[in-house]
This record gives structure tokens, sequence and C-alpha cells, in this order.
């Protein structure tokens, strides 16, 4: 499957005619520690950012201080998504009109909270299907998202041509 869709005309050279188009591609990582945003034209990063904030482990132990200990982490939390929403408002938003796609990666649940934010209504519509996988956001693994979202699948129909 082609990683925007398949093309308007169902052929093989209709397909490698899509699949070579050099696209405007945006891309937002978020995990819960780190963000990255980008805008891609073909494999080339263009305008970019990324950053970190510092989001404590689960405190383990109960006790008095755990419920200290779980405020304390829902705030760096919520100050890290911030960060990343408006990393992708700086970034992203300015160039909604000319991105063909969105590709997300990281955090499912990280992702839909920075999405959520009012200002980034306009990138919801040009949001790829799948999800990347990403361990840590920073900018080599931005700079390399093009060979996971340029990736395009083909399965035989089965069929043999006659």
């Amino acid at each position: 499957m082609p990683p925007f869709g398949p093309p308007a005309t169902a052929s093989v050279d209709a397909l490698l005619e899509d699949v070579a188009r050099d696209r405007t591609v945006g891309v937002l990582l978020v995990r819960l520690g780190g963000h990255a945003a980008g805008i891609f034209i073909g494999e080339t990063l263009g305008e970019s950012k990324v950053g970190s904030r510092l989001v404590h482990g689960r405190h383990r132990k109960g006790g008095s201080s755990s419920g200290r200990f779980a405020r304390r982490r829902e705030g760096e939390a919520r100050a890290a998504l911030q960060a990343a929403a408006d990393v992708a408002v700086r970034i992203l938003l300015p160039a909604a009109a000319r991105l063909d796609a969105l590709v997300l990666g990281g955090d499912r649940r990280a992702l839909d909270e920075v999405l959520a934010d009012v200002r980034l209504a306009p990138l919801r519509g040009l949001v790829a299907g799948r999800v990347l996988e990403v361990t840590d956001p920073r900018l080599a693994v931005l700079r390399d998202t093009p060979q996971a979202f340029l990736a395009t699948t083909v399965r035989p129909s089965g069929r043999i041509p006659s």
C-alpha cells in the first residue's frame, strides 16, 4: 500500500509515479519526555524543532508522599505535552496549507493529547493513517523518518497475468 493512499489510476506505472513524487510532509514525534516537529520536502528536512522536558518516572512505593509524587508527575507531563503542542503550532501550523500529510510518531496517548490542542485543528485532517514507532524523538530520529513514512508495501494479488 502506498504511504499516502492508492493512486487515482490502478496501474503499476501510476503507482511508481505516485510513490516517486516529492511531497511536503509534516512530522510530529511525541513521547512523554520529548518531542520533535519538522517539515520534509521529499526526503529533505526543512524547518524543524526538537525539545525535551523532564518527566519523572512513576513512584512505586506507597505512603504519604506517593500522592505528592503523582501530582508532580502529572504537572510535568502536562508541561511537556504543552511544550510539544507549542512546537507543533510554531513549525507545522504555518505550513498546513501546503502539507500533503502529517505523519505522527511516538506514544499514541501523548499524540492524542497534543493534537487535542484547539490551535492544531487545521492539522487534524492531514494525519496519515499509521503512527511510527519512535523510541526517542531526537533530531537524528526525525531526520530518519522518511525511511519509515515513505515505505511502500507491495503485496502480490495472487493472480498470474496471462
